[in-house]
């Protein structure tokens, strides 16, 4: 027998309890047959003024993750989805990888992290155009903008620029306008990068990237749309959704 609504698959999610973002948008993308359950990584929604306040953010979500992840695991989910990025990033390629075997051990079934899932999105751009140059939008104080590039250097990537939005708390970054987000990255574009990535998973962008990538005729990768995509396509369901990008619809 199989459960009754998620017969494909069921994914376990684990997000930040300060996370408004990560379950709306992944709602939109899942296909018929696979079912969402959200597990919450338990942080207060303190300011984030400076980056010593950010690594404080990052060390709270750390320490909360593995206690979410046991949580999940009683609904016996067959995947596990991290819907929250900065960590994924932090310390490098290596450490992703040894991050992503950690919360495998935890769960005891596959585990798609954002980092490499934007990697796989590069990677899957590729097979259409060369990207060799790419610039990135966050929310994040310059020390997690300095994890993103390092992760991005590592795996063999040119950085023009990370722009980090500095959001004032983890919940407030799902308040940044369209506009602004519209704005960094027609600026970001400027510079001419291959592609543009999103990190930070409650910056709501999965509906700005297809626009933008229609307009600017280049890969424009978020986070949420590369996680859901990734996962989905690790699990080997390979439906294509529109409206979401290329990745989605092409991938």
């Amino acid at each position: 027998m199989v459960d009754t609504l998620g017969w494909r698959m069921k994914f376990g999610v684990i997000a930040p309890s300060t996370n408004t973002s990560v379950e709306p948008e992944y709602a939109q993308l899942q296909p018929r047959g696979v079912t969402n359950h959200f597990s919450r990584v338990t942080i207060p929604d303190s300011p984030v003024t400076d980056n010593e306040s950010f690594v404080a953010l990052v060390e709270n979500i750390r320490a909360a993750t593995i206690p979410a992840i046991d949580s999940v695991m009683s609904c016996a989910p067959g995947h596990i989805i991290m819907g929250m990025s900065a960590e994924t990033f932090w310390d490098g390629a290596g450490r992703a990888d040894r991050l992503q075997e950690e919360f495998q051990d935890a769960a005891g079934v596959g585990v798609t992290i954002g980092s490499h899932a934007c990697q796989a999105a590069i990677d899957a751009y590729r097979k259409e155009t060369p990207i060799k140059k790419v610039a990135v939008l966050t929310p994040y104080m310059p020390v997690g903008d300095e994890m993103v590039e390092r992760f991005f250097d590592d795996i063999g990537l040119e950085v023009l620029q990370v722009c980090g939005l500095k959001s004032p708390s983890p919940m407030l970054i799902a308040h940044e306008t369209e506009a602004r987000l519209r704005e960094v990255t027609v600026e970001l574009n400027a510079l001419d990068p291959d592609a543009i990535i999103q990190a930070g998973t409650n910056l709501i962008y999965g509906h700005i990237a297809p626009e933008a990538e229609r307009w600017l005729g280049k890969p424009v990768i978020a986070i949420n749309t590369a996680t859901y995509w990734h996962a989905l396509r690790s699990v080997g369901i390979t439906d294509q959704v529109q409206g979401f990008g290329r990745l989605m619809s092409h991938h």
